[in-house]
């Protein structure tokens, strides 16, 4: 742990009181001994990290934490919270400026949360410091403050009790948040996170879908620190009223933001929308919500609510224009992830219809697999294929354009449709072909690189049968025997295609023992960013060798679903060939 500046026999042991330490520092260059015991405030230091390195004893008493439970931790993290106990953004924490810009600075009405979990207001003043080793930091002094009794005339709204600053930071940061995910669902759980419990203790998200109706996607309710979301008020909603006056009707119109209490919804339900209104204010109890449109950039995306049970203040004017500007934010982001959305189910489904269907080689089992990514992120340009060419030999492809959008997509239709071609035209060994591949790619008009590996698969005269490959940059295909022993077939390897560099590409050849099983793959099965390249090969062979006697139907399957690393957000092909016994 970082001690404050001076000399000193040993660091202090978690257990002592940072009083008792004996530890020196300065303030605008005079040193000074150990932190004092106010008779009223509390003293702590921190780091130019925000890291408690230093707390007085009367400090501890204030806050109701033993110094062991203060030293090392964020400062901000730990105490700072909002008027209602919610944790705070960074960006909103004034006490964290004189970190970024040096200089002092003092202020009041700020909420520190007490080791029982009640509430303090505190005035506090905070100074730069010298620490050991040249370091920065900063001098914090509090006192407890009484809480004020608002006049009876005052606004009692979140908006009404922030700042112009906040309220810029909260937005600022709302853009950030939303616009740094395109999946609908993050950027959904992000909103929740952004408004609860700042502004509302219930917030319910509406979302207008594809075919016109209406989904109710997430209802959350906050309390006792911890978000819950009901599932049982989620779910398909009825059609919308297109004349219908009441307020959520007329958010997922387009119409206007309004503030709302349950009497809104007493009178005779005219929809079955305004049906499901009700109960929702009956179940959750809210006595004050906010509903605000969510406008894409064309169109109505959805509606916004936010509601108050537990909080006994109601909305007010300013908390409406908050929340509807934090509403338009939220539609340009689920319109952007809902178009990127569409983008990838296009890409996804153009590349499932492009995948071939194998053919039916007497003697072969053969079994193909293709998982698209696990998240939106990621639509790639694997594939495989297998034909028989003309001179009764079987030809076996699995590739990999580089890429993940819609253009590898497209490359991989290409590359795929033209090594067919090359194959077919002729009986040159593997290593012509995908030289001529090769340079046909580099004369694409889209700049194109893809792995590949082309093999054939052949009888011989005796019933065995023979492999002969090669790879172009590709991982190598597993051989998985009968007994269980395996070995990659590493021979062969040259470099990608489309490069544009010259290059010799070589043959490999292997016998395949009967009732072995060929596994061709590509990257996604065993690539990870926390993994070594070896250490996914080695989980694959151990996993195809544990399955050496599973039906080749199922193989495919099982070893993406059990070798796939978890943190891979790429697509995964895999063809698999299964050698039939010697007659």
């Amino acid at each position: 742990m970082k001690q404050v500046t001076g000399t000193r026999e040993e660091a202090p042991s978690m257990n002592v009181p940072a009083g008792d330490t004996g530890a020196s520092w300065a303030v605008d260059g005079a040193r000074l001994g150990r932190l004092p015991d106010l008779s009223d405030a509390g003293a702590y230091v921190v780091d130019d990290r925000g890291r408690i390195v230093e707390v007085a004893a009367q400090a501890e008493q204030l806050l109701g934490r033993p110094a062991e439970e203060l030293l090392g931790r964020d400062a901000h993290d730990l105490l700072h919270r909002g008027k209602y106990g919610e944790t705070l953004p960074r960006s909103r924490c004034a006490m964290r400026r004189p970190l970024i810009v040096g200089g002092s600075a003092q202020g009041e009405g700020e909420w520190f949360e007490r080791g029982d979990g009640l509430l303090m207001r505190v005035s506090w003043m905070v100074t730069p410091c010298r620490l050991d080793e040249g370091g920065t930091g900063a001098l914090v002094i509090f006192h407890e403050t009484p809480s004020p009794t608002p006049a009876p005339h005052e606004a009692d709204g979140a908006a009404a009790s922030m700042s112009q600053l906040d309220r810029l930071a909260l937005l600022a940061e709302t853009t950030t948040t939303l616009t740094s995910s395109l999946d609908v669902d993050e950027t959904l759980r992000q909103l929740v996170r952004l408004v609860l419990p700042l502004l509302a203790d219930w917030v319910v998200i509406d979302l207008l879908t594809e075919d016109g109706g209406v989904s109710r996607a997430s209802v959350v309710h906050f309390e006792d620190g911890l978000l819950t979301y009901r599932d049982d008020l989620e779910g398909p909603m009825p059609p919308v009223p297109q004349e219908s006056p009441m307020p959520l009707s007329r958010a997922l119109r387009g119409v206007t933001a309004t503030l709302v209490t349950p009497e809104t919804y007493h009178g005779h339900p005219d929809s079955g929308i305004a049906v499901a209104q009700q109960e929702l204010f009956r179940v959750t109890g809210m006595h004050s919500a906010c509903i605000a449109p969510i406008r894409g950039v064309r169109d109505v995306v959805g509606a916004l609510t936010l509601g108050r049970s537990g909080q006994p203040a109601a909305f007010t004017t300013a908390d409406l224009l908050l929340v509807e500007d934090i509403a338009r934010r939220a539609g340009l982001a689920l319109d952007n992830a809902r178009l990127y959305e569409r983008q990838r189910r296009v890409a996804e489904t153009m590349q499932r219809h492009l995948l071939p269907h194998l053919p039916s080689v007497p003697g072969l089992e053969m079994n193909a697999s293709y998982r698209p990514a696990p998240r939106a992120s990621q639509v790639g340009g694997d594939w495989y294929d297998s034909f028989v060419l003309p001179d009764g030999a079987t030809a076996l492809v699995i590739g990999d354009v580089v890429g993940h959008d819609l253009d590898a997509a497209a490359g991989m239709a290409q590359v795929c449709n033209m090594l067919r071609a090359y194959a077919g035209a002729s009986e040159d060994p593997p290593s012509v072909i995908v030289d001529r591949l090769d340079q046909a790619v580099a004369r694409m008009a889209q700049t194109t690189m893809a792995t590949a590996v082309l093999a054939r698969l052949e009888r011989r005269d005796d019933g065995g049968w023979l492999l002969r490959w090669t790879n172009a940059g590709h991982p190598p295909p597993l051989l998985v025997e009968r007994d269980g022993r395996t070995r990659y077939l590493e021979e062969g390897q040259d470099l990608l295609l489309g490069t544009g560099i010259p290059t010799v590409r070589a043959d490999a050849t292997a016998d395949l023992p009967p009732l072995s099983t060929l596994v061709l793959y590509t990257d996604g099965l065993i690539e990870s960013p926390t993994r070594t390249l070896d250490e996914g090969m080695s989980r694959l062979a151990r996993h195809a060798a544990s399955m050496a006697h599973r039906p080749v139907t199922l193989l495919g399957d099982v070893l993406i679903d059990r070798v796939r690393p978890t943190d891979n957000d790429d697509d995964v092909a895999l063809l698999t060939v299964r050698i039939p016994a010697h007659p």
